[in-house]
């Protein structure tokens, strides 16, 4: 198992809590953006056929396309790579990844800028010369 993969198995747990770490106790933060007319047009239809307001569909949303999002193998390499290419910092991939999965990283990033261990290139020495050796099992030997 590549170190990338083995970083990823706990993704789906971690996603699923930053996705869902806003609770109806966060303090909700005013957003304004532009959208084309005929997007809120739909969404105010839907709204209005589920009995909900636009800003409970439009949260909603966020959360599902961040927990899809933060779920692909894609985010996942794409934060890895930039994590390590120093584009992004430790506190920025523990909000995208989880804290678990961010310390993987960054334990995964130190083991990749240590120096390489100081050790002699081993001799050309052909280990397999020369007649192999076998070995008679005694009659007795229950295996």
């Amino acid at each position: 198992m590549c170190k990338l993969c083995a970083v990823a198995e706990t993704v789906m747990h971690l996603c699923a809590e930053l996705a869902h770490r806003m609770s109806a106790s966060d303090d909700p933060r005013r957003v304004h953006f532009q959208s084309p007319e005929y997007l809120v047009d739909r969404l105010d239809a839907i709204a209005e056929l589920f009995d909900k307001d636009r800003t409970d569909l439009l949260v909603e949303a966020i959360r599902e396309y961040i927990e899809d999002t933060a779920d692909s193998e894609t985010f996942q390499e794409l934060v890895a790579t930039k994590y390590y290419d120093d584009q992004l910092e430790f506190e920025t991939v523990k909000q995208l990844v989880g804290a678990e999965t961010a310390q993987r990283l960054r334990l995964l990033k130190a083991d990749l800028e240590d120096e390489p261990l100081d050790i002699a290139a081993p001799d050309d020495v052909d280990v397999y010369d020369g007649d192999a050796t076998t070995v008679e099992p005694a009659a007795d030997d229950e295996r």
